[in-house]
């Protein structure tokens, strides 16, 4: 069955796009090049089901938005870590950017899939979260060393080697550097939360 790009950008201006304007104006059916058309369809009938988020501002370079959503897609539905581990990761993403729409749309998917509300609420802090589970620290750790200090210690790789095994190293640092630039477009697009939603990240008022 064929996905109506125009119903479904229709309700994304009357739902995600209600909080305010973005800097990348959302894309109607009528406006699009037949190439932007393509990468919305295959994102419209993938299964996101949704042009929301960093889909809009990636449509702008419809073969570079393609080939994002599509390494996007196998991050965020077919990674070998656990979907506890995968929105762990993405939630330090989007607090290391302070990325909101990022924070918004992926914490209760974080909850759903077993994280610990009060480690979710630390992390929003800019608190190393306590009582995390012991796969959880070695996530925390490898992520938080790898964006902080560009590597990661001999002791937080062979933890994470020894718990995920190589493949699902190299899917954590998938998921970091996807969500990176998930959460760096957003930024830069000034995506907004939908209408009534408050901000759930402060800024933690440190160069980061």
């Amino acid at each position: 069955m064929k996905i109506s790009i125009g119903i479904a950008l229709g309700s994304l201006l009357a739902g995600i796009q209600a909080g305010g304007a973005d800097r990348f104006p959302q894309l109607t059916a009528e406006e699009m090049t037949p190439e932007q058309k393509k990468v919305a369809e295959s994102i419209m009938s993938g299964p996101r089901k949704s042009l929301g988020g960093p889909f809009n501002a990636w449509l702008r370079s419809p073969e570079l938005g393609d080939r994002l959503q599509k390494v996007g897609e196998y991050i965020r539905f077919h990674s070998s870590l656990s979907p506890r581990l995968n929105e762990f990761a993405i939630l330090i993403a989007a607090r290391e950017w302070t990325a909101q729409y990022e924070w918004f749309a992926h914490y209760p998917l974080a909850i759903k899939a077993g994280l610990d509300p009060r480690v979710a609420a630390n992390l929003a802090a800019g608190s190393k979260p306590s009582g995390m589970q012991d796969d959880e620290k070695i996530v925390y750790n490898f992520c938080t060393e790898l964006r902080r200090r560009r590597v990661v210690s001999d002791a937080t790789f062979k933890a994470a080697v020894d718990t995920f095994g190589e493949q699902g190293v190299v899917e954590l640092i998938g998921v970091s550097g996807y969500y990176d630039t998930v959460s760096m477009t957003l930024n830069v697009a000034q995506v907004q939360l939908p209408a009534g939603e408050k901000l759930p990240l402060k800024p933690l008022g440190r160069q980061r």
